[in-house]
């Protein structure tokens, strides 16, 4: 799976409160551009059905009064004050446990990054052939299955800090294991452990920093674990130009040793608290993530509401995900998927270095490092358009530019078999390929991941969500492992077959994926089950 925004949860009604994000509030009558305080969403959302994620279900006496009057409430006004006070007061905690939370997002994009720039000098050092070096690159995915699977189990039983605790052990046993090692065996058990612990962070990064962020603040936090993959998968890419493999492992030892240092000063998550029974606990997590002067009583009883809500829905199984009601809904997520990794990233990414050196470039070490540099800027403005021009459209211009870039790359690599037109090979092989990673970038790599959160009624939504990613990883593995081989056997052959898939992706996306920018929930489940 490439480093990007992952998996299960965003806030299950991200779309509905984007939608509602600038409404008339009731208190402030005069200002269609004022956001709409919690006091009057949450009149909003009682009104038309109850919002699971929220709990919101009492006081709707209260809050009806100003509607029947006219006037304003001077109570609940109040209330709006001293709840605009409360989301400005300190989120230093915050910022805090989330900074130390996406050193597992650094960690998760150093180890996928680390077998581009290094693929000539360890196969040269261990004597490794193709098929060994294959298996090396691409037994990380493996490993980030199991890891992947376990890990809600994990995250469950001892708490999102244990869970993160573990996955940086893994990680550090992983890496000092390739820096040690003497032959392929134990670069390969090495491997494994750093996937392993990656794909318990793909699941428990992003959850523990939905659960810990104030409402106003979670979009944005959570934004920061897409960011901080790519810009560890950067960072690896860059180093790895300068350093040899075995410092380059050592390098992946920092994300780890300073998410175990940090976990130390940290609360737990509070939700996860609420859910296994520790109120005191609870309650000071709670507080020292919304200071000390914050009124929490509001909050925790939305989340013990919210607790016993999802407790209360029925528990779905694997058989429910080809209900009439749910296939659409499944054969879009898992098709995103499939779209996702057969366009070939993770070949092309994990072996970048020698794709540009079988190009006829002097060193893939240039290549390397403008392929580093494209990821974080394209990702970030991905970011930005992705509630601006809808995810359908950023999609079929992400899917279009990847055809692109594979095209180009794959008619460089006929002229050079040809040898004809031998000075333009290297510049459109590269071209090709930074096409292929900017394109990728703005669109590919986020989006299925939020269309999944999105298309998905929440009582199946661990069920398919954890089809999708099985999917998607088992995708990585085929691409990785296979890369090598077939560009052995045609590298023209290799780009051409994946801008093959590209043009499926256009057409997936444009006859089957709907757009959900702006609907809510309820909206999108409509559209696609008409």
């Amino acid at each position: 799976m490439h480093p990007y925004i992952n998996p299960l949860l965003i806030s299950p009604l991200q779309s509905l409160h984007l939608s509602h994000k600038y409404l008339p509030c009731f208190h402030h009558p005069n200002s269609t551009q004022t956001p709409v305080c919690s006091v009057c969403f949450k009149l909003m959302a009682i009104t038309e059905h109850r919002d699971i994620e929220k709990g919101d279900n009492k006081g709707l006496e209260d809050l009806i009064e100003p509607l029947v009057d006219g006037k304003p409430d001077s109570k609940n006004v109040d209330d709006c004050e001293e709840e605009i006070e409360q989301q400005s007061g300190s989120i230093v905690m915050v910022v805090l446990s989330t900074a130390v939370a996406v050193c597992g997002s650094l960690e998760f994009g150093s180890c996928v990054g680390y077998s581009a720039p290094v693929q000539n000098d360890i196969s040269v050092d261990l004597n490794l052939s193709v098929a060994e070096y294959s298996l090396f690159g691409s037994i990380v995915t493996i490993g980030a299955m199991i890891g992947a699977v376990t890990s809600g189990r994990i995250a469950d039983t001892i708490g999102r800090k244990g869970a993160m605790a573990l996955s940086a052990v893994f990680c550090i046993a992983g890496w000092l294991a390739i820096f040690f090692t003497m032959g392929s065996l134990l670069l390969d058990m090495g491997r494994f452990f750093t996937g392993y612990g990656i794909g318990i962070f793909s699941f428990v990064v992003p959850i523990y920093i939905a659960e810990i962020a104030p409402k106003n603040l979670r979009g944005g936090l959570t934004t920061l674990n897409q960011l901080m993959i790519v810009t560890g998968s950067s960072i690896s890419f860059l180093l790895g130009t300068v350093v040899s493999w075995r410092t380059l492992a050592l390098t992946g030892l920092v994300p780890c040793i300073l998410l175990l240092v940090g976990l130390l000063f940290i609360p737990e998550s509070p939700r996860w608290l609420a859910k296994v029974g520790r109120k005191a606990e609870f309650e000071d997590s709670l507080r020292r993530l919304r200071g000390a002067k914050a009124n929490i009583l509001a909050e925790a009883e939305e989340i013990h509401e919210t607790i016993l809500t999802l407790q209360s829905l029925p528990k779905a199984r694997l058989l429910d995900l080809i209900d009439a009601k749910y296939i659409k809904a499944v054969i879009i997520a898992v098709g995103l998927m499939v779209c996702q990794q057969s366009g070939g990233i993770n070949g092309i990414g994990f072996y970048a270095s020698e794709t540009f050196q079988t190009a006829g470039l002097a060193s893939g070490k240039a290549g390397t490092v403008a392929y580093a540099l494209i990821q974080i800027p394209v990702t970030m403005l991905g970011v930005v358009l992705m509630d601006k021009s809808g995810r359908r459209a950023l999609l079929l211009v992400s899917s279009s530019g990847t055809f692109l870039g594979c095209f180009l790359a794959g008619t460089s690599f006929f002229f050079k078999g040809q040898a004809i037109f031998l000075e333009w090979v290297p510049l459109l092989a590269v071209s090709g390929v930074l096409i292929f990673i900017a394109s990728f970038s703005i669109g590919m790599g986020a989006v299925p991941w939020l269309i999944m959160s999105e298309i998905f009624p929440l009582h199946i939504k661990g069920a398919a969500g954890s089809v999708a990613v099985l999917v998607n990883w088992f995708g990585a593995w085929v691409v990785s492992y296979s890369f090598n081989f077939l560009i052995n056997w045609s590298p023209a052959g290799t780009f051409w077959l994946f801008s093959g898939f590209c043009v499926l992706t256009v057409i997936f996306v444009a006859k089957l994926v709907p757009e959900t920018k702006g609907k809510s929930l309820e909206e999108i489940q409509l559209y696609i089950n008409k």
